[in-house]
């Protein structure tokens, strides 16, 4: 019986292609969950806040240095030289008008970057809870598999059981409050260090 020309051929799967069709399925979720997060968080955003980061967003560039420095100097040369020419100059000096425009753009352009800092200042809290949780997660993996390590150890006839410290201490997940409450003992412990150390300075 002839084989048909046309029918596909079928590829024998190889054991290997298995595993890394599993690890880019795993990677594809993983981006999807950070894509659909920066995705929600960006609905979040208001329409007056998305006004002001694209003032931000503007004011950042060096573009616009050059135009307050282009500002400033026609602002002065214009009153210089109509003062020069015997006219009545509309900010003579010491330049009132322009003091009180400059403080003024100073002022706004302060709102507009915190008003931007407090939503990314927002959003990296939220990073780092996200990142202490599957801290917290890894090391509780970590803990389960160096216990099944250590069962799989003792129950080994070829293997020497022996007592080993580190491991029994490592097979204990690590408890979230006990952490915290050190780390913050520790972080009033730097605090009252650093106060004694100024009022020392003072004396």
């Amino acid at each position: 019986m002839e084989s048909d020309p046309i029918a596909p051929r079928v590829s024998p799967q190889v054991p290997g292609d298995a595993s890394q069709d599993s690890e880019r399925d795993q990677i594809s979720q993983n981006l999807e969950a950070v894509l659909d997060f920066y995705s929600r968080e960006d609905q979040k955003i208001s329409g007056s806040q998305r006004a002001l980061e694209r003032v931000s967003l503007a004011i950042g560039k060096p573009a616009f240095l050059g135009f307050i420095l282009l500002f400033v100097l026609l602002w002065l040369g214009v009153n210089l030289s109509l003062r020069g020419l015997g006219r009545p100059a509309f900010d003579p000096p010491p330049f009132f008008w322009l003091q009180g425009l400059v403080g003024l753009g100073a002022l706004l352009t302060t709102i507009v970057v915190l008003a931007k800092q407090n939503r990314l200042s927002r959003l990296a809290e939220q990073r780092a809870h996200l990142d202490l949780k599957v801290t917290l997660l890894t090391e509780q993996k970590a803990a389960k598999l160096i216990d099944l390590m250590e069962e799989l150890r003792r129950d080994l006839p070829n293997v020497k059981d022996r007592p080993d410290p580190e491991a029994v201490a490592l097979q204990q997940s690590m408890n979230p409050d006990l952490v915290l409450a050190a780390l913050d003992e520790e972080i009033q412990t730097d605090l009252r260090l650093h106060r004694h150390g100024d009022e020392a300075e003072d004396d």
